[in-house]
């Protein structure tokens, strides 16, 4: 195994109708690791899952999946076989039922856990006999995790593998995922809209924007960079341009300058006081807060 089960550089992929839906993707993805990938709609993730799985081919730049170059057509499909997809439809059967279809999928990958089929039956409360057209969102969800968890993987790829969960089961599902890395050291690459989530149980993420990665890294690492500097001055505060690197965006209203930043909070507070600021609080930042912060400045560059 290397110490990255997925590696961009510089991943690009053009349509055919001119949209850039990659523009130079980098990311660092390290094995064993639970990576969230964070997006608008748009952003490039459904993108770069397709890329990833060799379902699209980039227009440049270069991929690699658990040490494999994911353009090759014989890694790619070697690929495919280590890996446990879960798609954002939850495409499956709806002829069969729940017993046939883990039956049927079962047939057709010899690294098939007998053992992590039995734990995640129970886990799920799954309706062996019912048919799964008649499943609930939340139990078509759990089927199509345990297909995928029971294959043997050394990569999960999760799209939106939350969405339109209630509690209950939205909980069901993430210490099933927790365990399961914690058991067996796979990787867990999973897009979501689901911010909460995954200030919860992840440990690495990346935000993409725009086709670009504009923030990625351990979360850990990332919570503590991240920082908001409310300024208060005597008057109304002035449009200060400060000279620290890591400043990703300023507002100001009335007395109060407020700075949004990645990294130097405590050189832009020095800074802050050179100006005569009256008072200056450093205050961490929500992965929520970063994500939006991030994401405007983006915009407000890119416009």
């Amino acid at each position: 195994m290397t110490e990255f089960a997925i590696e961009t550089s510089d991943l690009r992929k053009t349509y055919s109708d001119g949209a850039d839906a990659l523009r130079g993707l980098t990311l660092q993805v390290p094995a064993g690791s639970i990576f969230g990938f964070l997006g608008k709609n748009g952003a490039g993730k459904t993108t770069t899952i397709k890329v990833l799985l060799g379902m699209t081919h980039p227009t440049g730049g270069d991929v690699r999946v658990l040490g494999l170059r994911a353009t090759e057509p014989a890694a790619s499909v070697a690929i495919r076989r280590r890996t446990g997809f879960v798609s954002e439809e939850k495409e499956l059967d709806d002829s069969m039922t729940v017993d046939e279809i883990i039956r049927f999928t079962a047939a057709f990958y010899p690294t098939w856990r007998a053992d992590f089929e039995t734990r995640y039956r129970r886990a799920f409360d799954l309706p062996e006999g019912r048919k799964v057209k008649k499943l609930s969102h939340g139990m078509r969800t759990k089927l199509a995790l345990l297909l995928a968890l029971c294959r043997g993987a050394d990569l999960l790829v999760l799209d939106e593998p939350l969405s339109g969960l209630d509690p209950a089961s939205n909980e069901d599902v993430l210490q099933a995922l927790v365990r399961h890395v914690a058991d067996e050291g796979v990787t867990v690459f999973f897009s979501s809209h689901q911010l909460a989530d995954i200030e919860q149980f992840a440990d690495h993420v990346a935000v993409v924007d725009r086709g670009r990665a504009i923030v990625s890294g351990s979360l850990d690492d990332i919570r503590d960079r991240h920082r908001r500097i409310q300024i208060v001055f005597d008057g109304d505060a002035p449009a200060l341009s400060f000279r620290t690197p890591g400043v990703i965006r300023t507002r100001r209203e009335g007395r109060v300058l407020t700075v949004f930043a990645s990294e130097g909070a405590d050189a832009i507070a020095a800074e802050a006081r050179s100006a005569n600021a009256v008072s200056i609080d450093v205050l961490p930042l929500t992965l929520k807060e970063i994500f939006l912060e991030s994401v405007n400045a983006s915009v407000h560059v890119e416009n």
